[in-house]
């Protein structure tokens, strides 16, 4: 179990890394590490300590809520969903809120 949570893990900050257009040894040395630091992360040599994990979550611009919230158990849907509407505007976000209200009588 706790392996499962480590690949995820490493695929998180994979997957944020890669939206971002960064590259590791970029991403490394950005947070003031060695240019392998995020290399040995996502290759399974190493994770972070809980201080550079928030530091890497600070990096991508987001709150530990949202950096985690595709590691929980959390159906892929929702996970989906959550990404498309947490860039969304007010005026936007009210319309997904009335449509869920529609929907849901």
């Amino acid at each position: 179990m706790t392996r499962d949570y480590e690949n995820q893990l490493r695929d998180r900050i994979t997957q944020l890394r890669m939206q971002m257009g960064v590259s590791e040894h970029r991403m490394s040395l950005e947070l003031n590490k060695s240019g392998s630091y995020i290399r040995r992360i996502t290759s399974g040599d190493a994770l972070p300590s809980v201080h550079e994990l928030f530091n890497i979550i600070q990096y991508f611009n987001m709150s530990s809520a949202e950096f985690f919230l595709t590691i929980s158990n959390s159906p892929l849907k929702h996970n989906e969903l959550y990404d498309k509407i947490r860039t969304m505007n007010k005026e936007k976000l009210d319309k997904v809120d009335l449509f869920i209200d529609w929907i849901r009588d």
